[in-house]
């Protein structure tokens, strides 16, 4: 009997008496499972690793010459987050992050509440990155600094690197491996020059007046934007569809980039404000640093320029200048890939219209999600007000982390009994349960800093409000079209999502 070939499209069984059966090959639905741990460190590096480059700034507007302080801070919920996202995703390796956490802790409207923040955190971080990038290159072209062509600018690399990732996650990962490295390195080489060179210990004394610069009010909003700089967690958790054996290279990757940025974030704001100290005037007045004011969009081209040597200077710029923007190449690259995961995930879940699950047939990805939201992230770059931008970030982030912790608590309480490969280690026995401390701290912590931003940043209430209660509408008002509950969980069928992919 003439043997079926590799190129025929069946798969052959054997039956006693040689008798050969043709089964049709089930074509694979959904997402490539691609990513080991390189490909979602570099993934998570490239939001976490890129946002010292305009998030030192905007913290030191705050914080002044505690912003060292905000950092750690915010470095130590982040290790509270990272555990809470290792735990839940690595029990459920499906996008979605917070929102999937919440669907399973709480409920579908919860989930989508916690589901449309995070699309805005992926926004706000695409069009802040993207905006960063000219100011790095305005090392080679002045202009770049200035707006409307640093606005122009970011628009143009939104439109590219949206271009990458409708070809295809092999690409923009590969890309994004290969800059993180280059990234890692040269931040590490500016700690240990900085520690040499520009490191003060008086100057940082001099810097602080505890509860008048910075107020203690203004000390928390630099934590909450600080926790910008903490981005790439929820990039892991929404690319766990894709990533091969997510049980062990999840949490592999969480904690490796948890690591590596505590150490760099812990010592850059020490560097930048010896360099650049806080100044107050005699007479009163607010009080200022360079680090917010002439650096607040490069804050590490700062760090540089005060460096000794004009030869030192100038070659270091060039190079900061050109890894600060391939990195931030990456951040908005990799605010895309779980941006438009989140998305998938959402119209799977009949959170959003269907539109939003329909994968590209020959690339297999979420091209109309990339498409789509790239826009709104076009739209939001037009103005270039870094600090609005990121008061917005704090919004979304907070809320959407809070989501996280309680969802887990409540996991733990509701099914106690559930599969977990990664278990958080430290519990507190509360009714027969086991409680995560660090989720309990992790949940205070974001509540209480989004409290907040809501009462003392204007941008992000007059933003973050308006955005949830547009959410809201669209999805009530889908599910009463669709006539099932807000609370319901629903999944598009495999038939409805290969018709939705073929349209």
């Amino acid at each position: 009997m003439q043997e079926d070939s590799p190129q025929s499209g069946v798969h052959r069984g054997r039956l006693p008496g040689d008798v050969f059966i043709r089964r049709p090959r089930v074509p694979r639905r959904g997402l490539h499972r691609v990513l080991g741990v390189p490909g979602l460190f570099s993934a998570a590096y490239g939001n976490v690793g890129s946002s010292i480059y305009y998030a030192l700034g905007v913290a030191a507007l705050f914080a002044l010459g505690l912003t060292p302080l905000a950092f750690i801070v915010a470095g130590l919920i982040f290790g509270c987050t990272a555990l809470t996202y290792a735990e839940g995703t690595t029990a459920m390796p499906e996008a979605g992050g917070s929102a999937m956490f919440a669907r399973r802790g709480f409920n579908e409207l919860f989930s989508f509440v916690a589901g449309w923040a995070q699309v805005l955190n992926f926004v706000v971080t695409i069009a802040i990155s993207a905006f960063a990038v000219p100011n790095y290159l305005a090392v080679f072209v002045p202009i770049l600094k200035t707006w409307p062509a640093n606005a122009m600018f970011g628009i143009g690399v939104v439109g590219f690197l949206a271009t990458v990732n409708v070809i295809g996650v092999r690409e923009s990962s590969g890309v994004n491996i290969s800059l993180a490295v280059l990234d890692l390195l040269t931040q590490a080489f500016l700690v240990v020059l900085g520690l040499f060179l520009l490191l003060n210990i008086d100057t940082l004394i001099d810097n602080v007046q505890w509860g008048v610069a910075p107020t203690w009010d203004k000390l928390v909003i630099g934590i909450a934007i600080s926790m910008i700089a903490y981005t790439g967690i929820e990039t892991v958790s929404n690319l766990a569809e894709e990533t091969r054996n997510p049980a062990k290279n999840v949490p592999r990757s969480m904690f490796g980039v948890f690591g590596v940025v505590l150490l760099m974030y812990a010592l850059l704001p020490l560097i930048a404000l010896s360099a650049m100290p806080v100044d107050c005037p005699a007479g009163g007045g607010e009080c200022t640093t360079e680090l917010a004011d002439e650096y607040i969009r490069d804050p590490v081209l700062g760090i540089v320029e005060q460096f000794p040597g004009e030869a030192l200077q100038e070659v270091l710029s060039v190079w900061v200048g050109i890894l600060a923007a391939t990195i931030l190449l990456i951040a908005t690259n990799a605010g895309m890939l779980g941006l438009s995961r989140l998305v998938y995930s959402m119209g799977h879940h009949r959170q959003l219209p269907p539109v939003f699950s329909k994968i590209d047939v020959k690339r297999r990805t979420p091209a109309n999600a990339i498409v789509i939201f790239g826009i709104v992230a076009a739209v939001l770059i037009i103005p270039g007000k870094l600090d609005v931008l990121a008061n917005v970030y704090a919004f979304g982030a907070m809320l959407s982390f809070a989501f996280a912790h309680l969802s887990i608590i409540a996991m733990r309480v509701r099914e106690p009994g559930m599969a977990r490969p990664f278990r958080i280690p430290v519990n507190l026995r509360v009714a027969g349960r086991q409680i995560p401390l660090t989720a309990v701290i992790g949940a205070v912590g974001t509540l209480v800093t989004w409290g907040v931003v809501v009462v003392t940043q204007e941008a992000g209430r007059a933003v973050g409000f308006p955005w949830l209660v547009a959410g809201l509408v669209i999805y009530l008002l889908y599910r009463w079209a669709i006539r099932e509950s807000p609370t319901k969980t629903v999944k598009l069928e495999h038939q409805e999502r290969d018709r939705a992919e073929r349209r």
